[in-house]
């Protein structure tokens, strides 16, 4: 895989300057119009110091000091009819006529042409700074320049102007061959850079044998391989020769592997050919118990079989993913049943809450009583409301005990009221109140007692009622 279809990257920053200084490549510059200019026929040298005059920047230049414009003027002059001329060396050259303006407007306009030109040089000093340009680019800005200041149509200090060209010309040549040293480094370390990835291809073909982590391995000779081609993508192409020898260390690495892994597949596949057998046996059964409705013993089972699961080892991920779909929509069919039919008592539970705590109402409306005849009353309309309430069924398991003690707390009312009654009417009933009054007397000391000292607040909740209703007895008797 030699480096021909690389292309190396050329990505460049250069600072857009035309706002403020003229383009190397200058537009061609705004004459005067024809019917302006006074006629007359050139002679053939000023024709050809004329020549270049369309690489020349616009007339109406702007970005130029008026000193610098005046600096210039001071090299040229106008004649009377229009002429302008530049010092040259010893003597003066003609560089255009302009006769329908001032003289002062003629020798500006070759001034700012000056300072243009000039510019192009400043500018193309500047880019020999950057480490964007190209030994190309030199060559061909050099050789626009020089013709450009060979015998410009300008007016300013034409000798500083060629003396900044030759000393660009200098350092022109020194950054191509500054380039060339660059690149030659560059090559090298290229050179470099790409025999590591080879070597660690291979250090890891090298390295292969029993206990190597096949997937681990093929991910990092992906790697490498990626790392080659964005190596060979961005940066400077390598000899071919080099680039063909590298080549064929790195393909030589990777056929090693290919050829060890190829026998690893194998006997993955006996493996995972096993694994599969083993779940869609579990498959099977699971599909077989999906409808149950033990759901004790089922449940048992569906558990057994996730065990068998995770040991039976993998099939592949495409086999895994729709076997595990499909015992997965097994127990789930079995599952959502079973929670359903839990969900289904869970509602018949509530509602007959509601319809207890509803008979509750009814029942603590019969307390208190105060006489016989009351309570015989309140007795008849509680074992209607007993019975009604055994009819009903069954309520949330978290809500029995204090629904019970609500309604026994009724009865206990009534029976107090009963049994004072009772002992009213036996012959021995003064001694028994008497007895009876001392016994509940002890048993609400006892209580007081264990209230104080019960820390769970539904026992301590449950004595309370006790001693509630052993109070409402000794009230009764009294």
């Amino acid at each position: 895989m030699a480096d021909e279809n690389v292309t190396a990257s050329e990505n460049t920053n250069e600072t857009t300057e035309q706002a403020t200084t003229p383009a190397v490549k200058a537009s061609k510059p705004a004459v005067p119009s024809p019917a302006s200019m006074k006629p007359h026929a050139p002679s053939p040298a000023a024709f050809a110091k004329k020549a270049p005059q369309h690489t020349a920047p616009a007339a109406a230049s702007t970005g130029f000091s008026d000193a610098d414009v005046k600096t210039a003027e001071a090299f040229g002059r106008v004649a009377d009819d229009g002429t302008v001329f530049v010092k040259d060396g010893e003597g003066e050259r003609e560089v255009g006529q302009f006769p329908d303006a001032s003289k002062e407007e003629a020798l500006a306009l070759y001034a700012r042409r000056y300072l243009d030109l000039k510019a192009k040089l400043d500018l193309f000093a500047n880019k020999l700074k950057s480490n964007n340009v190209k030994s190309r680019e030199i060559d061909e800005t050099i050789k626009t320049l020089s013709a450009e200041t060979e015998q410009p149509a300008v007016v300013g200090d034409l000798a500083a102007l060629k003396a900044q060209f030759e000393a660009l010309k200098e350092e022109g040549a020194a950054k191509k061959t500054a380039l060339t040293e660059a690149r030659k480094a560059a090559i090298a370390k290229a050179v470099e850079e790409r025999t590591a990835i080879v070597e660690k291809a291979e250090a890891l073909a090298d390295s292969l044998d029993e206990n190597t982590n096949w997937r681990s391995t093929a991910d990092k000779f992906r790697s490498l391989f990626q790392q080659w081609q964005e190596h060979q993508r961005n940066n400077v192409r390598i000899d071919k020769e080099d680039a063909d020898a590298l080549w064929a260390r790195f393909s030589a690495a990777r056929t090693k592997f290919n050829f060890a892994r190829r026998k690893w597949v194998q006997n993955r596949d006996e493996e995972r050919n096993s694994a599969k057998a083993a779940k869609e046996a579990i498959i099977a059964e699971a599909e077989a118990l999906q409808d149950s409705t033990a759901w004790v013993e089922t449940s048992r089972k569906f558990t057994e079989l996730m065990d068998r699961w995770k040991k039976a080892g993998r099939a592949g991920r495409r086999d895994d993913d729709a076997m595990w779909e499909r015992f997965r929509a097994a127990a789930d069919t079995f599952f959502n049943a079973r929670q359903a039919d839990r969900d289904q008592i869970s509602s018949s539970e509530k509602e007959n809450l509601a319809k207890k705590e509803e008979l509750l109402v009814k029942a603590e409306a019969l307390v208190p009583v105060k006489s016989e005849e009351e309570a015989k009353q309140a007795r008849q309309a509680l074992a209607a409301i007993q019975e009604e309430w055994d009819q009903i069924g069954y309520v949330p398991r978290d809500e029995v005990r204090r629904i019970e003690g609500r309604l026994d707390a009724v009865d206990k009312q009534i029976k107090a009221i009963e049994d004072a009654a009772w002992k009213q009417s036996d012959p021995e009933a003064d001694a028994r109140k008497s007895s009876f009054e001392e016994q509940l007397n002890a048993q609400l000391a006892e209580l007081d007692q264990k209230i104080a000292a019960e820390s769970d607040p539904k026992k301590k909740a449950k004595l309370e009622s006790e001693k509630a209703t052993k109070e409402q007895w000794l009230n009764a008797i009294k």
